[in-house]
């Protein structure tokens, strides 16, 4: 029970049953420290699908790393699924030294990070006892917020410069707050602080959800909160774009509640975000068909101010039913 949620109650969810959770589980990396993460999985059930869940490069201390994010990573576990959230290289609490190759963004490495914990599954398991032999490696989903937006889009297929990233063993994907296009999209000085920002979507093919907020006005464009959205429109495999109501980068707290990344607290506005994005998964990763339209159906209805723009994709089974909404 929350006292705090209103709309987003009427958008459908399973309750919550028991979880477990290790940390930190440790992977060895060549020629570095090794990866701390944090799993936290249901305490029961078999062929759990597994969401690695890519942090940001927040103002925060300890929420860009293993420790975050836990408004998302419990609620989706809660439901069913397997959340591993790593401490990436650029992690200031956990990262790699200020002065190694690649700082103080490391997108690179954490796109390898992501890869390793793949490489390296069986390893995971063995060091959280509770759920080995119980994880499903042929559903796997990746989702980031903001800078681990980036991260994940390189997964999911984006290419800078020609370079090609994807890994194929990730099914689907959850693009939350991510950066948008880069280059000539992005301000003079953005533009060259951060040049490999200037993917290119359109190999992204992996089946995907883009959201964003109607309040999110980035720094590194003038264009507005739409450039979060640029993936949707580029990507062939972003099947859908939610622009939740009144929050900004935030997304109404998902990094953490009462946290310097959460600039505008709306605890309805979080719910919602929740659980649209656990339908997805859903639907996604084959553990509930029906799960995201019966989602969609609430923001026809009781939910809908809940999001500003909901725009359907292009796979009929993931897109759901939609207003056709500008």
């Amino acid at each position: 029970m929350n006292n705090l949620i209103d709309l987003a109650g009427n958008i459908p969810s399973p309750d919550a049953t028991l979880t477990v959770a290790y940390t930190p589980i440790r992977l060895a990396m060549p020629g570095r420290q090794p990866l701390e993460l944090r799993l936290t999985a249901p305490a029961a059930g078999d062929n759990l699908p597994i969401v690695l869940l890519s942090h940001g490069f927040g103002p925060s201390n300890y929420i860009p790393s293993k420790d975050g994010y836990a408004p998302l990573a419990q609620f989706w576990a809660e439901r069913g699924f397997a959340v591993i959230q790593p401490t990436h290289a650029s992690s200031r609490v956990g990262g790699l030294p200020g002065d190694a190759p690649g700082a103080p963004f490391f997108w690179r490495e954490r796109v390898e990070e992501m890869k390793a914990i793949l490489d390296q599954l069986p390893e995971v398991e063995r060091q959280a006892p509770a759920v080995e032999g119980r994880l499903d490696y042929s559903r796997i989903a990746a989702a980031g917020h903001s800078f681990g937006g980036h991260t994940v889009g390189l997964l999911l297929g984006a290419q800078l410069n020609g370079e090609d990233f994807a890994d194929p063993r990730i099914s689907a994907g959850i693009l939350l707050a991510a950066p948008g296009r880069g280059g000539k999209d992005m301000t003079d000085e953005n533009a060259a602080r951060f040049p490999f920002f200037d993917v290119d979507f359109a190999m992204l093919t992996t089946p995907s959800l883009v959201v964003c907020g109607d309040r999110d006005n980035p720094r590194f464009t003038h264009r507005g909160p739409e450039w979060h959205a640029d993936a949707f429109h580029d990507a062939p495999g972003a099947e859908a774009l939610l622009m939740i109501h009144d929050v900004g980068h935030g997304l109404g707290g998902i990094a953490g509640l009462d946290a310097k990344e959460t600039e505008i607290e709306a605890p309805d506005a979080l719910e919602a975000t929740k659980r649209l994005t656990l339908a997805w998964l859903q639907t996604a990763l084959g553990a509930e068909e029906g799960a995201w339209r019966r989602a969609c159906l609430a923001l026809q209805s009781k939910a809908a101010p809940l999001v500003v723009s909901h725009k359907a994709g292009r796979d009929p089974l993931l897109r759901g039913l939609w207003l056709p909404q500008e």
